[in-house]
């Protein structure tokens, strides 16, 4: 089947869905029936390009690999969204826990222009995801949204889809790269501070690190968990929140000494009939398979009543793998829409 797709924002992810699109459009064509052309892109910093011709991915590429714009064009998202014929648009713009937005805006407006969409924003899923679903359902289009949690790692298709019937009792895991690579480091005996600083060179932390060491990137997919897994109803502000600022070295050699690890958990459960979430640092046994996944890697445990404990492991980030995310929700739009 071919689809019209429409790009708003074509960052580190947006990019590297394109890599990936360009890179096996053959290969997506012949194993999966699903064939595409680009008709609009639109990023704030990198200009525009709308074409119902269809937009060749590989020179926008090779243009911004060349730190050139794609155009001096500027294209307003919305209007984009109204105006093209796209039938699945791609929300890659940054995120925003307060008020979602403009990602919620480019969500709402394609959903109700009946357009399919999939995105890695974590904000509107957070904070307006009943409503976005209950948008999707009015207009028969699909939201989705693999990628909000641990990038390209199935997490969220694994307990929605393929464990569907069984009752998921709790879920904990390490969802943010960037605390854990701290954490990490910090057991090789390096300071803190150090450590943030070399992770700023990396680029694994932000100029300004306050959303992932204060934890809010992980409340974020905590809630996202808890909404969209559990069945819950949180709010950000619903999750007890700490993040690792106030870890010290000799907090971390102390743990060792006991045979522990200090690791940031995201934990959702249920008690009684009402589902609850925190964030925060916990020591960890050596047993403890979370305790062992190193560096920027993501793990989650779903304590399930049929199968016991299920666990996933692999990146929570990166372009390509982001990317990944992105195209195997609109690999799944192909295949219930035909």
């Amino acid at each position: 089947m071919k689809h019209r797709l429409a790009f708003v924002g074509f960052g580190v992810v947006g990019q590297g869905l394109g890599e990936i699109l360009a890179e096996k459009k053959n290969y997506l064509k012949e194993k999966y029936d699903f064939d595409y052309d680009v008709v609009g892109i639109c990023d704030m910093l990198k200009g525009s390009i709308v074409d119902e011709k269809g937009i060749e991915l590989k020179d926008v590429l090779k243009k911004l690999k060349k730190n050139k714009k794609i155009s001096d064009e500027k294209v307003e998202p919305v209007e984009m969204i109204k105006n093209t014929s796209a039938d699945i648009v791609i929300e890659a713009t940054y995120t925003d826990l307060k008020t979602g937005e403009p990602a919620f805006t480019h969500l709402k407006t394609a959903l109700e222009n009946k357009k399919h969409v999939v995105t890695t924003n974590k904000g509107p899923i957070a904070l307006k995801y009943k409503e976005l679903k209950e948008i999707a359902e009015k207009n028969n289009v699909m939201l989705r949204f693999e990628g909000t949690v641990l990038s390209g790692t199935p997490s969220l298709n694994l307990s929605i889809e393929a464990l569907a019937g069984a009752e998921i009792i709790s879920v904990r895991g390490i969802v943010n790269g960037t605390t854990n690579y701290i954490l990490t480091e910090m057991e090789k005996g390096r300071k803190y501070e150090d450590v943030l600083r070399k992770a700023q060179e990396l680029g694994y932390a932000e100029a300004d690190p306050k959303g992932d060491v204060e934890g809010w990137d992980a409340v974020g997919k905590a809630v996202i968990l808890a909404n969209t897994v559990m069945g819950g109803d949180l709010k950000i502000n619903d999750v007890e929140r700490k993040g690792i600022t106030k870890i010290t070295l000799r907090q971390v050699e102390a743990a060792r000494d006991r045979g522990k690890k200090i690791k940031l958990l995201a934990k959702v459960w249920k008690e009684k009939d009402k589902i609850r979430a925190s964030v925060k640092p916990e020591e960890l046994p050596f047993t403890d398979f979370l305790a062992n996944v190193s560096g920027v890697t993501n793990a989650l445990t779903f304590e399930t009543d049929n199968l016991g404990s299920v666990t996933i492991i692999g990146p929570g980030a990166g372009g390509m793998e982001t990317g990944q995310a992105l195209l195997g929700d609109m690999l799944a739009i192909n295949r219930m829409v035909k």
